[in-house]
């Protein structure tokens, strides 16, 4: 059946994609997006080695992502005061501008046509005429009264009288709309201004991920850093791995998303970040490292995004920062140069050395066959494995030529008490 078929034998072990994409089977495939189609596996290496590896987040930490065919543009006016905010200062501020520069002109002429249908433009200098509004000869004053209305600047010049009711309702239309325009664009100017992306660029990631051992057990390790004096409150870090596969029934998931372990079970996720730290992922069975080696890493194409979460301090709204990954920038067998000195009452972050990684020892198995090698001979994995079993083979090798006749009685006793024990 189709559900229990398998991968053909010819798959290489050491190709990423081809560990994850099945060969085609002969039925009708259904067809897929450009980028499905644009992420199928390629059988031509030199091809593989010519494609770019595109990042799905850009070392800034913004999303390499462009939404195209986008038919429901409505929804976008629907929420208009998001998408005022995410716009662009120059857009947002002609926006701004206009918006302002559109109501003044839209009620100065509303002013200007009562004047003219009352009569006011035909009795300018006869003292007996009440007008509706006093010392409006023309569209540009009836244009700065309309400012004045709506900012509630008052100059006292021109004022409206109370023969005009229509032009109190209108007095009344325009206070009101215009406290509105000024919440809205006002409020929206703030939360542009106080947006906390800035904050995010004094969170610093380190160029390189290194992969060495640490307490025995094969780690991949990034550093993070807060380069102000206000801390992130209540700051936490999260990773995802993003891989493109097939799942067993031939669907293929373009860059499928797994969360990276770096602490959730412990709450080592949860940082206290006053200077940098290192942040472990310990590479075990549940971890999608779990079967790569060294050798194998270069040919994986997958890219590791980190996520660093928390408040400002100073005004107490969320922060994010982010950064990745890719299997170039993953170092095996390094890692980083400290970073923290103890001075005359205080310690002392060098940031010079943030970025930079020295080389340590470190196996080029994988963590899979480190504890494959680790249960045979019963020894801790950063022992050397070989080593100890070709020194417990010598010993016995030394012990059977040293005392030959031992060996034979201690054979005779045993196929002696065999006996015994059958009879």
């Amino acid at each position: 059946s189709f559900l229990s078929s398998k991968p053909p034998a010819n798959v290489l072990e050491g190709d990423s994609m081809d560990q994850d994409v099945e060969s085609p089977v002969a039925i009708h495939q259904p067809k897929l997006p450009k980028q499905a189609r644009d992420d199928l596996p390629r059988h031509i290496s030199r091809d593989r080695t010519k494609r770019k590896i595109q990042r799905y987040v850009r070392k800034d930490g913004k999303c390499n992502v462009h939404h195209g065919n986008v038919r429901e543009t409505y929804r976008y006016l629907t929420d208009i005061f998001t998408t005022l905010v995410d716009l662009k200062w120059r857009f947002n501020l002609l926006i701004f501008v206009m918006v302002y520069t559109v109501t003044w002109l839209f009620f100065g002429m509303i002013w200007w046509l009562i004047a003219y249908i009352r009569g006011d433009m035909d009795h300018i200098e006869d003292p007996s005429w009440t007008p509706c509004v006093t010392n409006l000869n023309g569209f540009v004053s009836a244009f700065l009264f309309s400012i004045e209305t709506e900012t509630t600047i008052g100059y006292g010049y021109r004022v409206i009288t109370d023969k005009c009711p229509e032009g109190i309702i209108l007095l009344l239309i325009q206070s009101v709309l215009g406290s509105i325009v000024n919440a809205f664009m006002v409020g929206c100017m703030f939360v542009k201004i106080s947006q906390p992306k800035k904050r995010a660029e004094t969170l610093v990631f380190s160029t390189h991920a290194v992969i060495s051992m640490r307490d025995g057990k094969l780690c991949l390790m990034f550093r993070v850093g807060d380069l102000r004096n206000s801390h992130i409150v209540e700051a936490s870090i999260r990773a995802k791995l993003i891989k493109s596969k097939q799942t067993s029934e031939g669907e293929f998931i373009p860059l499928n998303q797994t969360d990276i372990n770096v602490g959730y079970y412990t709450g080592d996720d949860r940082l206290f970040l006053v200077s940098p730290l290192i942040i472990s992922h310990e590479i075990n069975q549940q971890s999608p490292f779990w079967e790569i080696s060294k050798a194998q890493l270069p040919k994986e194409e997958l890219e590791i995004v980190v996520i660093l979460e928390g408040m400002v301090e100073a005004t107490g709204m969320t922060c994010q920062a982010r950064s990745s990954y890719i299997t170039s920038e993953i170092l095996w067998g390094y890692r980083f140069t400290p970073v923290l000195t103890l001075e005359d009452g205080f310690y002392e972050v060098d940031y010079n050395s943030f970025h930079e990684t020295y080389e340590t020892s470190t196996p080029s198995l994988s963590a899979k066959e480190l504890a494959e090698l680790a249960n045979r001979a019963e020894l801790p994995l950063s022992w050397s494995v070989s080593s100890k079993l070709n020194q417990h083979a010598e010993l016995e090798t030394e012990e059977e030529e040293k005392n030959p006749e031992e060996q034979t009685e201690r054979n005779g006793d045993v196929a002696n008490l065999e006996n015994e024990s059958k009879v």
